[in-house]
C-alpha cells in the first residue's frame, strides 16, 4: 500500500468511526505522576480533529513499582490521576501528537484524551489506545472484558515501559484475563507494522530518561534485551502491540530535551507513527 493510500484509508476510517460511535467524553486532565510543573494547554486544544491520542487509565496493582499515589498529587483513587497510568502523561502524548502532525497528513488533536474502560462505550470512540508502566496495572474483570471486546471489534492498544520478569508477570496477570486463549508472541521482523511508513529493521533498546546515567538496574539482567511482542486476532491483525524492556514513552516525553539522545527519540517516534498508521489501516 502506498503512503498516499495509507493516509486516505486512515482519514476515511476516522471519519466513519466518528459517525458510527458514541459521542466522545469531553477533554479532561489529571495530575501526573511525573510531578511536572504546570503543563500549559496548547492554544488550539479545543480544536476538533480526526485523530486523538487516547491514553488508557487503569487501576494500580497493589505491588506496583510506583505506589503512594498521594505523593504525586493525586488521591487514593486511580481515577483521580497521580498513579502509574499517568507516567509520561501528558508531555509524551502531546509531543507525539505534534510528531504525527508533522510526519503524516492525519489531522491530530494537540491534546490527549484519558480513557476509562468503566465509562460505558467511550473507548470505542478511539481506534488507538496507549498505556505505559504496564507492570503496574491490575484490571478488574469488567475492564478486562471491556478491553477484549474493544480489541476484537477492531481496536488497537499499544503497551510500553515495563522491565524484567517481575514486571512482566504482573502485566501478564491482567493480559491473560483479557485474552486467556491468545498467546503473546514476538512480532516477526517482516510484519507490516515495522514497514508501513518507516522500515524499522534496525530496532534497538530505547532506555528511559532515568537510565541514561547508567545507574539503573532496571535495564540490566532480565531487563537488558528489548522485545517487540503482540497479540493477533483470527485474521492475523495485531490487536495488542507491546514494547517490553524499552521506554518508548520517554523517547516522546523528552524529545525536546537537548540532554536526551536524539537517536532514541528518532526511533521511538518512528515506531509510534508506524503503529498508529497500522492501527488505522488494519
Amino acid at each position: 500500500m502506498t503512503f498516499r493510500k495509507v493516509l486516505l484509508v486512515a482519514g476515511g476510517t476516522v471519519a466513519l468511526l466518528a459517525v458510527a460511535w458514541a459521542e466522545k467524553r469531553p477533554f479532561r486532565m489529571y495530575p501526573s505522576m511525573e510531578a511536572y510543573d504546570e503543563v500549559e494547554l496548547p492554544d488550539d486544544w479545543r480544536n476538533p480533529a480526526e485523530f486523538i491520542f487516547a491514553r488508557l487509565m487503569y487501576p494500580q496493582h497493589p505491588y506496583a513499582r510506583f505506589g503512594r499515589p498521594r505523593s504525586y498529587g493525586g488521591g487514593s483513587d486511580w481515577r483521580e490521576g497521580g498513579t502509574s497510568w499517568t507516567q509520561d502523561y501528558p508531555r509524551a502524548d502531546r509531543h507525539f501528537a505534534q510528531a504525527l502532525r508533522r510526519l503524516t497528513r492525519l489531522d491530530v488533536r494537540s491534546v490527549e484524551q484519558p480513557v476509562n474502560l468503566d465509562d460505558g462505550d467511550d473507548a470505542f470512540n478511539y481506534p488507538w489506545l496507549a498505556a505505559g508502566e504496564m507492570g503496574d496495572w491490575k484490571l478488574t474483570d469488567a475492564q478486562a472484558a471491556a478491553l477484549r471486546e474493544y480489541l476484537l471489534r477492531g481496536g488497537f492498544i499499544y503497551l510500553d515501559d515495563f522491565w524484567g520478569a517481575e514486571e512482566w508477570n504482573r502485566f501478564n496477570d491482567s493480559m491473560k484475563r483479557v485474552f486467556p486463549d491468545r498467546p503473546i508472541v514476538e512480532i516477526d521482523n517482516n510484519d507490516a507494522i515495522f514497514h508501513l511508513l518507516y522500515d524499522l529493521d534496525d530496532r534497538y533498546q530505547v532506555p528511559g530518561q532515568w537510565a541514561l546515567s547508567g545507574r539503573s538496574a532496571r535495564a540490566q539482567g532480565d531487563g537488558a534485551t528489548p522485545h517487540w511482542r503482540g497479540i493477533f486476532d483470527d485474521r492475523g491483525r495485531i490487536m495488542v502491540a507491546i514494547t517490553y524492556n524499552s521506554d518508548i514513552g520517554d523517547s516522546w516525553e523528552w524529545a525536546d530535551d537537548p540532554n536526551y539522545p536524539e537517536k532514541y527519540s528518532a526511533l521511538g517516534i518512528r515506531i509510534g507513527v508506524n503503529y498508529v498508521v497500522y492501527s488505522m489501516t488494519h
